[in-house]
């Protein structure tokens, strides 16, 4: 059975860090381009992040770039996504995605489709 689990959501301060982990089972993320979505309450979807399963490279929306960094271990069939300096706006269900028919991450690639979905994460950031 495909599927990716999201795990490390929760509640943090205003500045403060998480970590989000993502891990598949039943398939290898190893030749899949993997995305990070968050969808706040009323919003619409929210890529902010994905990394390359040919080269490893990475894409940030401005709204998240130099706080958020996206990184894949292959050997645990993970990828995780760090988050500091985290602002209220941030608050949202964050989601990880994998698809094997994108070879590079990019602002294009966060509005396409993607075939695997975890089920969310809550990240909450208030005082």
């Amino acid at each position: 059975q495909v599927q990716l689990v999201e795990s490390g959501g929760g509640l943090v301060q205003p500045g403060g860090s998480l970590r989000l982990s993502c891990t598949a089972s039943g398939f290898t993320l190893d030749y899949s381009v993997i995305g990070w979505f968050r969808q706040a309450p009323g919003k619409e979807r929210e890529g902010v992040s994905c990394v390359s399963s040919s080269d490893g490279s990475t894409y940030y929306p401005d709204s998240v770039k130099g706080r958020f960094t996206i990184s894949r271990d292959n050997a645990k069939n993970t990828v995780y996504l760090q988050m500091n300096s985290l602002k209220p706006e941030d608050t949202a269900v964050y989601y990880c995605a994998a698809d094997v028919k994108y070879y590079y991450c990019s602002a294009y690639v966060l509005l396409g489709d993607f075939s695997s979905w975890g089920q969310g994460a809550q990240v909450t950031v208030s005082s």
